[in-house]
């Protein structure tokens, strides 16, 4: 079954209408393969201007969200107001709401579940840290991460899963094509064995991790890697060729 290719960009705490609006010109303007579908994390305080910005053929996702549509929440924000502001998507579990802010798996499905009931397409995320790998506990983690998810998702058509191990987010290491294929394909094994043939074949799985211009092609080559989700690279002009890698 072929998968659309999925290239998210993950903008972080970063970014001001200055510089936010000289990278939405550069996206708008760019020539961008017609088989890739492209959303941008902005951050929440800016989701308003980005999406009455950037051209709808791009998707909009907010970074976080709480698992509640409304009340006593300082600083949080809820599915409903994501959508109000035109928003589809949410980014949930990133290692950095995980190990930054202590979320736990409990959590991160908590809020799975709440914004696939508010109709909002869920990136999640799960990955390893560098001392899990050199212990040969990969699978374990991820694993269970991705259980804590599946245990919340009815339905898996506005699930994106994300891989970003860790010890290559922000470092400059990256995975190698191999190794993020590996983890891919074992992924999408754990779907076919717990959950069916038919969410095995069709939920993308992207690959995060320092994804930059130059290894894009490379691993998006890879038969299990359907996609990105892009840190520092999606602020750069160079998020252009990592969503042509497939062109």
């Amino acid at each position: 079954m072929s998968r659309k290719f999925f290239v998210g960009g993950n903008w972080k705490m970063n970014g001001d209408k200055e510089s936010l609006g000289e990278l939405i010109m550069t996206l708008n303007t760019a020539s961008l393969n017609d088989e890739t579908e492209v959303v941008c994390g902005a951050p929440s305080i800016y989701l308003d201007y980005v999406r009455s910005k950037l051209d709808q053929r791009i998707g909009v996702a907010a970074q976080n969200c709480y698992k509640v549509p409304k009340g006593a929440f300082t600083g949080e924000i809820s599915p409903a107001m994501i959508k109000d502001c035109g928003i589809e998507w949410v980014i949930l579990g990133h290692s950095e709401r995980r190990h930054v802010f202590g979320e736990s798996d409990e959590l991160i499905g908590q809020k799975v579940a709440h914004c696939l009931e508010s109709d909002l397409g869920v990136i999640a995320c799960v990955g390893e840290k560098l001392e899990e790998r050199e212990a040969g506990t990969t699978e374990d983690v991820v694993f269970e991460q991705t259980k804590v998810i599946a245990d919340n998702v009815k339905d898996w058509t506005r699930v994106v899963l994300a891989y970003e191990p860790v010890w290559a987010i922000g470092t400059g290491k990256t995975a190698t094509p191999d190794q993020a294929q590996e983890v891919h394909e074992k992924l999408r094994g754990w779907l076919r064995a717990n959950l069916s043939d038919a969410v095995a074949d069709s939920v993308r799985i992207i690959y995060g991790g320092s994804v930059t211009g130059g290894n894009c092609k490379e691993l998006a080559a890879q038969p299990d890697v359907d996609g990105f989700l892009v840190g520092g690279a999606s602020l750069k002009p160079e998020f252009v060729d990592i969503i042509n890698a497939r062109s």
